[in-house]
């Protein structure tokens, strides 16, 4: 190997070490949260209860959790815009027939993160919303931008995993998982589901993503299956 060589392999190695420290460090940083609120109205809340009542088995006056769970997701597509109006929609789409047969609440999550790492909330992080089947009622949903043909981004990574953090200094958060992961929880205490076949198979957020956030967070020690 010539000495050209050499040097560019250790710049290389510098620029990628210094890199890595760079993310790892802003990993570590709470994100700017902008508040986004979409549409929380009466409807919304009874809609809610219902659900906690009909889908878990819960019984309780208030649309609100315990959190316990962070679930990562990608929105299969579209915009901050498109997908805050999605969301706002209090009620769900006729087209999505088993999920409004198991309730005409829509879906929705606690933060949307753009793809340059921006970091909305759509609602209180306490408040009840409709994401992760069998889990509402313990667990933070964070969607991000994206989709299985345009993977999530390195800034959303990082946004990510500083969400994480400030949640789990916030709450008693056992678990830290992907969309895809949702499914382990069945036949275990954790799972709240009346109807054992209201359950479909999920791929996002990708394993990449999940892989490099959880990097960043693993002095959290937060679990992945229970």
């Amino acid at each position: 190997m010539n000495k050209n060589k050499i040097i560019n392999l250790l710049i290389i190695g510098i620029a990628t070490t210094f890199l890595n420290n760079n993310i790892f460090a802003q990993g570590s940083a709470t994100p700017k949260i902008i508040y986004k609120p979409i549409l929380y109205n009466q409807q919304r809340i009874n809609l809610s209860i219902e659900y906690l009542k009909i889908r878990h088995g819960i019984m309780q006056t208030t649309a609100t959790i315990v959190p316990k769970i962070i679930v990562l997701h990608y929105t299969a597509g579209g915009t901050i815009t498109s997908n805050f109006n999605y969301f706002n929609n209090v009620e769900i789409e006729a087209a999505r027939k088993a999920n409004k047969d198991a309730s005409t609440l829509n879906v929705s999550s606690h933060f949307l993160v753009d793809r340059d790492g921006t970091v909305y909330q759509l609602m209180p992080d306490n408040y009840f919303a409709r994401h992760t089947i069998g889990l509402n009622y313990c667990a933070i949903g964070i969607e991000n931008i994206g989709s299985n043909t345009q993977p999530l981004t390195a800034l959303q990574v990082v946004a990510n995993a500083g969400l994480v953090r400030m949640l789990k200094a916030k709450y008693n958060i056992n678990y830290l998982i992907g969309h895809s992961e949702y499914n382990k929880f069945k036949n275990t205490p954790i799972w709240k589901e009346t109807n054992p076949n209201y359950i479909n198979a999920k791929d996002d957020p990708g394993d990449n993503f999940l892989i490099q956030v959880r990097k960043l967070i693993s002095d959290l020690k937060l679990k992945y299956v229970p």
